[in-house]
């Protein structure tokens, strides 16, 4: 009998080193970090360049045209902040207001009074620290202030309401012929320094009455409390 023939093996290619699978791992490491660092900052196209080209560079993929018309926008943590400023209770608009009117306007303080409940917030500037007798213009004085307010009622939500007022004594010539008309036009006169100046406001929140002398605060048989009657309401319902 003849001898068996010895077989031969096969040899078998091997396969890729054990490091590759640890270089796997860093390398999608090091792609999560670059989306991380990609959706954290402003998109803009120089950056979505750098960023794609990195990318690609480094893996191998994006073969494809890339588009570079990527939507711009705000940083996402900016907008997050944006929203947690926005002033949602009662008592944080009336700190803000205080807190201006304890500070850069304190000659004002006199004039102006807030006083807030569950459901609104009402700012009353009275007298002639906001309009000459008989007139409906702004004094230059109050309006920084008035500015001010719009800045902090921007961050607020709901309705606005401008209300103007004024005592019982009969107008004498001037423009207006009743009160009733004097107090719509302080009213307005407030209402369009928000939208025109302050432009921080939503003109959809805004609304403005005039009532005239026949809603007033006290009596109006003394000089002090027909100036407490000459006023302008900024109601905030919240």
């Amino acid at each position: 009998m003849s001898d068996e023939a010895p077989s031969i093996e096969e040899e078998v290619e091997e396969g890729a080193p054990a490091w590759v699978v640890t270089f796997g791992d860093l390398m999608s490491l090091l792609m999560c970090f670059f989306v991380l660092l990609l959706s954290f900052s402003e998109m803009d196209r120089n950056k979505y360049r750098i960023v794609s080209g990195s990318v690609k560079n480094a893996f191998g993929i994006q073969r494809k045209k890339p588009i570079f018309d990527s939507p711009k926008g705000s940083k996402m943590i900016a907008k997050e902040f944006d929203q947690a400023i926005l002033l949602t209770k009662i008592e944080d608009v009336v700190k803000e207001i205080i807190k201006e009117l304890d500070g850069e306007y304190e000659e004002l303080k006199g004039s102006v009074e807030v006083e807030s409940n569950e459901k609104q917030v009402t700012i009353r500037m009275m007298g002639e620290a906001t309009f000459d007798t008989g007139k409906a213009d702004l004094r230059s004085n109050f309006i920084p202030l008035l500015l001010k307010i719009g800045e902090i009622l921007g961050k607020t939500r709901g309705e606005i309401i401008i209300a103007g007022h004024t005592d019982n004594v009969p107008l004498t010539g001037g423009l207006f012929g009743s009160n009733l008309g004097l107090s719509m036009a302080r009213a307005g006169s407030v209402a369009e320094l928000f939208l025109l100046r302050s432009k921080t406001i939503d003109p959809k929140r805004l609304s403005t009455m005039g009532f005239g002398e026949y809603r007033p605060l006290t009596t109006n048989d003394t000089a002090a409390g027909r100036q407490k009657n000459r006023r302008v309401e900024i109601i905030v319902t919240m």
